[in-house]
Order: C-alpha cells, then sequence, then structure tokens
C-alpha cells in the first residue's frame, strides 16, 4: 500500500506538482522577455513527471531528499513571482530594465540548478524515460547557468535607437511595437494605464526612465496611429471614404458627454471622466460613480495625465485641434460673474478687514455661499484677495464666524489654483486649530478643507505635519455621520504619504477602525477597510492591526462583503499573513481559503490578485515542513498576537 498523503515526503511532491502546474498554466509573456520566459517555463514543465511518479510510488524518501526537494520547491516559488512580475506592468518600463530582469533570470536559473544537483534522482527507481528526461532538464539548467542570457542583438538596437534618436526609422518602430506587444491603441491604452499606476506607485520618482518612456510612448502612438490597426473593417471603411473625420476611439470619450476628452480626471473607482462633466455630477450631490454606480469613496478627482497625453497625440497625428480649456484666470479684475461683480465682493473684502464683529460674520458668511455657487465666483473671489482675509478670521473668537470662514475657504478650495493660494497664506495650522476646537460643524468643515488640500502631494505632509491626523481620529470617533465621512476620507488621503501611516497609527487609529468595521449600522464600512488596507503596507500598521484580532472580521468581510471591501479585506488580509505564521494558521481555521477561492474566481482584478497571493501561502502552510521554512524566514516580530 502506498504511502499516507500526509507523509513529509508526499506532500512536499504534491506541492512542487501543484508549483510545476502554477507555472505552466500562466499567461503566454507577450513583452521583450517572452523567449527567455518561454523557455524556463519549458524546463519547468518537463519536471513534474519526475515529482508525480515519486508521489504516486510507495517509495519513502529520506530526510535529506526531502531537505532537497524542499529546497527546489522554494526556488520554484520565488521564480513563479519573479515570471509573474515579469508578465505584469508597462512593458516599455520592462524593456528598459531589461538589465536588471535578465540579471534576475539568471540568479533564478542558478538557484534551480543548485537545488536540482542535492536530488539523488539517478538513485530513484524511476522509468528510463522519466530519468533521461531529468537528466536533459538538468543540463539545460547547467548550461543556461554559464551564461547570461540578452535579448536579441536586433531588439537592443531598437531600444537604443528609439530612445536616443530624435526622428529613427519608421522599421525601428514597427519592429519594437510588434516586439512589445503594443500594436493597436487599446495596447497603447493599457500600457497608458499601467504607466500612471508606476508613476503613482514610485512616488513619480522613476530618474531617467521616467523622459526615456515618455519618447518611446510617443513615438509608438505616433506610428500606431498612423497605422490605425484597431479600427474595424466598418471604422476603416468609413476612414478609407471620409479620412477628415477619423472616429474617435471610445478610450478617449467622456461617459457623461461621449465627447472627446479635453481634460480627463480620475474619480476613487478608477474610470476617467472630462472633468467639467465629473464636477457637475459631483457638485449635483452624487456621490456615486456614473459609470459603474459604485459609491464613491471620496469625491477627489485626479489628472489622468497619461491618456491627456495619448489624446493629444492623437489629436495631432489626425490634424484635429484640441479644444483649449477656458481659463478663468484670463477674466478681467472687473468682470462680471453670475451671482456678483468685482464692486460686491471689494465690499465685502472691506467687511472682513475693517467691519466690526458682526459685520465680518455677515460678509464671510455672504462669501462662504458665493463660493459654493459656481467656479467663477470661486476665480473671482480668490483673485480679489479674499483668502488671506479669511484665514485671519481661523483665529476670530466667534464660533459663527470661525465656522463661516474656514467653509468659505473649503468652497474656494474646489478650484485647483485656490488650492496654492490658501497654503501660501499658511491655513494649515488655523485650520487644524479650527478642527482641534471648533464647533462641530467647523470640524467637519475643516475636516473638509484638509482632504480637500490634500489632494496635492506636497501638502500631505505638512497637514500631517501639523497635527491634523490625533484631531481627524477624534472626528472619527465622536463626529456626526457626516464628520466621520469628512474625517475618514483626510485621513485615507493622508495616509498615502509613508510618514502619515506612521502618525495615524501612533495616534490609534486601528482600533476605532476596528470598532467601525464590526458596526454594519455605522455606514463606515468602506471607509474603515480603506484605511486599513493603506496603513497594512506599513510595518506598524501591520503590528497594530494584527495585534487587533482583524482576521475573523476580515475574513468575514471578504466572504459577505460589497466588492470593493471584500478586495480591500483581502489587501489587509495579505499584508497580515505575509511572513506571519500564526496569522496564516487562524485564516485558515476561520474558513479563509473557500472564501479566498470564490473571491478569486468572482472579485474585481485587484481582488482576484490580492486572493491568489494569500491562497498562495495558505497552500505552504498545510505542509509542516513547509510551515517551518516560512517560519525561519519570517522578518517579524514574534510578538504579533494571532
Amino acid at each position: 500500500m502506498g504511502l499516507t498523503e500526509d507523509h513529509p515526503g508526499k506532500l512536499v511532491l504534491s506541492q512542487l506538482v501543484d508549483s510545476v502546474k502554477a507555472i505552466s498554466e500562466l499567461p503566454e509573456c507577450r513583452n521583450v522577455f517572452r523567449k527567455m520566459y518561454g523557455n524556463f517555463v519549458r524546463r519547468i514543465k518537463l519536471l513534474s513527471p519526475l515529482f508525480e511518479e515519486l508521489r504516486d510510488s510507495d517509495r519513502e524518501l529520506g530526510e535529506e531528499e526531502v531537505e532537497a526537494f524542499e529546497s527546489l520547491g522554494e526556488a520554484l516559488h520565488s521564480a513563479l513571482v519573479l515570471i509573474k512580475s515579469v508578465n505584469q506592468g508597462s512593458k516599455l518600463y520592462q524593456a528598459l530594465e531589461r538589465d536588471k530582469v535578465i540579471v534576475k533570470f539568471h540568479q533564478m536559473t542558478v538557484n534551480i540548478e543548485a537545488a536540482l544537483s542535492l536530488i539523488p534522482y539517478k538513485l530513484f527507481d524511476m522509468s528510463e524515460e522519466v530519468c533521461e528526461q531529468i537528466e536533459l532538464v538538468h543540463a539545460q539548467f547547467k548550461r543556461a547557468k554559464e551564461r547570461m542570457d540578452s535579448l536579441d542583438s536586433q531588439l537592443e538596437r531598437d531600444l537604443v535607437i528609439a530612445v536616443r534618436d530624435k526622428d529613427p526609422d519608421n522599421a525601428i518602430i514597427k519592429r519594437l511595437s510588434e516586439n512589445l506587444h503594443l500594436r493597436t491603441i487599446n495596447d497603447l491604452k493599457s500600457e497608458s494605464l499601467a504607466f500612471h499606476e508606476l508613476v503613482i506607485a514610485s512616488g513619480g520618482d522613476l530618474g531617467d526612465q521616467f523622459a526615456q518612456m515618455q519618447v518611446l510612448f510617443k513615438k509608438l502612438n505616433d506610428y500606431v496611429v498612423t497605422e490605425n490597426p484597431a479600427v474595424d473593417s466598418f471604422e476603416r471603411d468609413k476612414n478609407t471614404i471620409k479620412h477628415r473625420s477619423p472616429v474617435i476611439p471610445d478610450d478617449f470619450r467622456c461617459p457623461i458627454s461621449l465627447e472627446l476628452m479635453k481634460d480627463p480626471v480620475i474619480i476613487s473607482t478608477g474610470q476617467t471622466y472630462e472633468r467639467s462633466c465629473i464636477q457637475k455630477w459631483l457638485d449635483a450631490g452624487h456621490k456615486t460613480c456614473p459609470k459603474t454606480q459604485q459609491t464613491l469613496l471620496h469625491t477627489a478627482i485626479t489628472p489622468n495625465y497619461s491618456l491627456k497625453s495619448l489624446i493629444a497625440l492623437w489629436c495631432e497625428s489626425n490634424g484635429i485641434e484640441l479644444p483649449k480649456k477656458q481659463g478663468n484666470r484670463n477674466k478681467k479684475p472687473g468682470c462680471s460673474v453670475s451671482d456678483c461683480n468685482q464692486a460686491s465682493i471689494d465690499s465685502l473684502l472691506e467687511k472682513l478687514a475693517k467691519g466690526s464683529s458682526d459685520e465680518q460674520r455677515a460678509a464671510a458668511g455672504e462669501l462662504r455661499l458665493l463660493a459654493k455657487r459656481n467656479a467663477d465666483n470661486r476665480v473671482c473671489i480668490a483673485d480679489a484677495g479674499a483668502i488671506p482675509l479669511l484665514v485671519e478670521l481661523l483665529s476670530s473668537p466667534d464660533p459663527r464666524t470661525q465656522e463661516h470662514a474656514v467653509t468659505a475657504l473649503l468652497n474656494l478650495s474646489i478650484n485647483e489654483s485656490n488650492k496654492g493660494a490658501i497654503v501660501i497664506a499658511g491655513a494649515i495650522p488655523d485650520i487644524v486649530e479650527v478642527l482641534k476646537h471648533g464647533s462641530m460643524e467647523a470640524r467637519e468643515n475643516a475636516a473638509a478643507t484638509l482632504f480637500s488640500l490634500s489632494v496635492v502631494d506636497e501638502n500631505k505632509v505638512q497637514i500631517g505635519a501639523a497635527g491634523a491626523i490625533p484631531a481627524l481620529i477624534k472626528l472619527l470617533c465622536e463626529g456626526t455621520p457626516r464628520g466621520k465621512k469628512d474625517a475618514a476620507t483626510a485621513i485615507f488621503n493622508l495616509s498615502i504619504y509613508q510618514g502619515n501611516k506612521a502618525r495615524a497609527v501612533r495616534a490609534g487609529i486601528v482600533t476605532p477602525l476596528m470598532r467601525l468595521l464590526k458596526d454594519a449600522g455605522s455606514g463606515m464600512v468602506d471607509e474603515a477597510l480603506a484605511i486599513l488596507a493603506i496603513l497594512a503596507s506599513h510595518q506598524e500598521g501591520k503590528v497594530a492591526i494584527a495585534q487587533a484580532d482583524a482576521i475573523p472580521t476580515l475574513v468575514e468581510g471578504i466572504r459577505t462583503g460589497l466588492p470593493r471591501n471584500r478586495e480591500n479585506a483581502a489587501a489587509v488580509l495579505w499584508s497580515l499573513c505575509t511572513g506571519d505564521l500564526r496569522q496564516l494558521k487562524l485564516a485558515r481555521e476561520l474558513g479563509a481559503e473557500a472564501a479566498l477561492q470564490e473571491l478569486s474566481e468572482n472579485g474585481t482584478d485587484r481582488a482576484k490578485r490580492k486572493a491568489g497571493n494569500v491562497l498562495e501561502l495558505l497552500q505552504r502552510v498545510e505542509d509542516p515542513a513547509a510551515s517551518i521554512s516560512l517560519h525561519n524566514s519570517c522578518s517579524l516580530p514574534s510578538t504579533i498576537s494571532g
């Protein structure tokens, strides 16, 4: 009778079979590394018969043999992580980072060959065909270990010339388009989004690669748009008949107006809209995404520079003049606007500067209303010099005047240029004081103002340093439902900056977040999970969340939550379980595996990735020997509670 499945040797062999299967099922590589990637996957597939034959035999592996196979298992796991990463993200960035990636491929080959050398496969009672196949694979890895792989020499030359030369030969760009699989407008749009995500993830610090990627992207875009291979036959016929009216790609149209976007912006759901259209939608009080109907986590809008560049290049290539944005700053100082004229604004500012307390209160209240009504008012009020005067009134002893002043600044900050003027006027410390000591309405609007200002990255640092985060946490605990939402969105946005993550954790953010997460009636589950997901990427946040006994709540959220919440719960769970055997075991005991399996099949793209990552960790913990290995490689302190 064969050995039981829980024998260490059988477990490690089953795990190796699964690893080979996982590598074999990866999608085809569609970038410059497809040859290296394909060769590696092909070699790994040939190892499967060895593992399967030994797993199904009656032979018991010795301790040293088990250790040798475990070593190979670790090498294959690292290889899986590498080749997954090589096949994801920006293709241009991968190409420009080719030397580093090639070194990683070589190290991966060295590690696997070393692990194969420890396995005495010639002593195993295997079929002659399997023996020959394993000897062949091992010989291939030995040969590959002796030399560093390289890209095709023509491809190397094409990349160098395309970056270096201002106007490279069209044949070079054509070859790059083919080799990088950037052949259609849809391919370029995907690359644009990957580029955008890369810039955000790196904090904009890509060094020389950023400029080189832009150069390559423009040249490839010019070529693809000229060739226009993405249009279907119907569109191609139309273009042939009437070249003067090129078909606007759907991805370049605003989902609201269906017009070509000139100022595309991204909202919290990841959808892109024309700025003016989505701003009208938000100003009307809507809290959902027009396209997906998902509830918005926050109402901040972020410029989609990559798509804007792509649209501009398309317009240039098709002889279309992209409409210029109508800049309000071009208005003359005395211009009329819909609700007021310059004389009335000047009169209000005079009262702010020199009026009695009652006059200041009334003037601040009127400016608050005018700034709320429309964009023109916000520009004219700021141009007239209202911002420094309103900042002074933040220190007013009159609570109502203080409320009007901070709310007027909130409304003015909707305009991007006004954000900078408010910060330059020294408003941040005074807004934080209002957040700490003002009336409840003033505190709520102060939180919303800080959120609005924090959309600009450099302001995140200044707001955190001014002591805003403990005050925001206090508002999160004791504010009205609206106040809690304002506090949560501000904390989320500030925590994008790494230093503010630590500030939030040290100020005790995790406890109230867990309380909100467990209270479905609070209406704050979305916000709590989103903040936890961003804090879990920081070591102190990870430790604090683990100590708050978060695993049961997270598993339940993955099982029963809304799509975005399940995604964030999986992200937090992955952070907690990475490198922590106790958290992994607890998650498994609570039935996380079934919930994650379902999420990996039916969740959002990000949720599927996170669920897959946790499932890989859970599969490793099934094997006692692998668990010991995982525990020994743990980089976290053992004081983290499970």
